[in-house]
């Protein structure tokens, strides 16, 4: 049964942005990425972790930080902490980072 406009033309569209996702859906079309970010966003300023303490912090597997920690470092969510081992990262001092703490606090706004 078909919903209101969803047509094979739909269907299709649809799964090629979904293969090839660019900015927004990058970043939120896995489950565990907004989770991930959602942590991020919490942090006091500066704060480095390792992937385990990431995990920690976020409510998730040390696995799912090590899945996306490639696409968050991509998308300049966050950034290596260079010379540390284990590999150290924190939030990335990017636009990208600013725009999603804009939308964060625009989102809380509204749910006030």
């Amino acid at each position: 049964m078909e919903r209101d406009g969803d047509t094979a033309e739909n269907r299709d569209t649809e799964a090629a942005r979904l293969e090839h996702p660019s900015g927004f859906l990058a970043l939120t079309k896995h489950e565990s990425v907004p989770i991930l970010v959602d942590a991020l966003l919490d942090l006091p300023p500066g704060r480095e972790m390792n992937k385990t303490e990431f995990a920690e912090h976020a409510g998730v597997t040390r696995q799912t930080v090590s899945t996306y920690v490639d696409l968050l470092l991509e998308l300049d969510v966050v950034e290596a902490v260079p010379n540390t081992s284990p590999q150290r990262y924190r939030l990335a001092d990017s636009d990208v980072v600013q725009e999603l703490f804009e939308l964060n606090s625009a989102l809380n706004a509204v749910e006030d």
